[in-house]
């Protein structure tokens, strides 16, 4: 029974890479923004949900506080009592003029008075502080929205790699093509080769990365993907695979990852597409 091997990368470009006993955690909170784009989608809508309505909570609070703490509530239907906040009769009124307040909604059945200069404190803090969450949280949602990882949806990968002559001259081929009309700017391709060695020294690297000219030198590998294009690795004196035999190959553990990168004409945003073409 053959035994199923597991993947660095897999087939549709996920690198199957776990990061363990991470000591440092707190590096990721020194780079919040980048940490919640990063996150996955569920997580992003809750922290989303979360920083307005603990926003409005917290600010609703202390509207109620300050309403309390002068006696407005004791004096509710009072015509000749100036309160705070017009209209404000308890938590749950102070908790809707916060949403109006952050929101800029201004319904004008609650309206603060010229009466109570803590109240426009307050009301300027969270006019501020309401900009700041809204540019942060809109900022991080447009961002992941924006991003082109759907992008490589559509970017076509050859099933199997093969090797054969082509100009007389032994290579290892495969194909790479886009469905949309839309086209790839500046795309570019590289490839990998995946592998566990022993250096001379005795040391073993369980994963080692060699690079796979796919015409760096010539700039084949600069790609204009307007159609379906065949991949060429020369297999020469400078290749990882110029030692190794048919039946060695088909022995070895290796792994070919190919990287294609490019800009995405629709949005202009820089995307990039991993495929393994080729595994043992």
């Amino acid at each position: 029974v053959a035994r199923k091997r597991q993947r660095y990368v897999e087939k549709d470009g996920k690198c199957n890479v776990q990061h363990g006993n991470v000591r440092e955690t707190y590096r990721y909170l020194t780079d919040i923004f980048t940490t919640l784009v990063d996150l996955k989608w569920r997580f992003s809508l809750l922290i989303f949900i979360l920083a307005y309505a603990l926003t409005w909570l917290f600010f609703g609070l202390i509207w109620w506080v300050i309403a309390y703490s002068r006696g407005d509530l004791e004096h509710l239907g009072d015509h000749t009592w100036t309160p705070c906040v017009n209209n404000l009769n308890g938590f749950v009124s102070a908790f809707l003029f916060s949403i109006e307040t952050e929101t800029t909604i201004g319904y004008g059945h609650r309206v603060i008075t010229d009466t109570c200069p803590e109240g426009i404190v307050l009301l300027l803090l969270q006019a501020i502080l309401g900009s700041m969450v809204n540019a942060f949280m809109v900022g991080c949602m447009f961002v992941k929205i924006s991003q082109p990882n759907k992008r490589a949806e559509t970017l076509v990968f050859s099933s199997h790699a093969v090797v054969s002559l082509r100009d007389d001259r032994l290579c290892l081929m495969f194909r790479v093509g886009d469905l949309r009309d839309s086209h790839i700017v500046e795309a570019s391709i590289r490839a990998k080769l995946i592998q566990s060695k022993q250096t001379q020294e005795g040391e073993f690297i369980p994963l080692d990365q060699t690079d796979l000219s796919v015409g760096f030198e010539t700039g084949d590998d600069r790609l204009f993907l307007v159609s379906p294009l065949i991949i060429s690795h020369e297999i020469d004196e400078r290749s990882p695979f110029w030692d190794v035999s048919r039946g060695q190959l088909e022995r070895d553990d290796f792994e070919i990852v190919v990287i294609l990168e490019g800009m995405v004409e629709a949005t202009g945003k820089r995307g990039r597409d991993i495929s393994v073409m080729w595994g043992h």
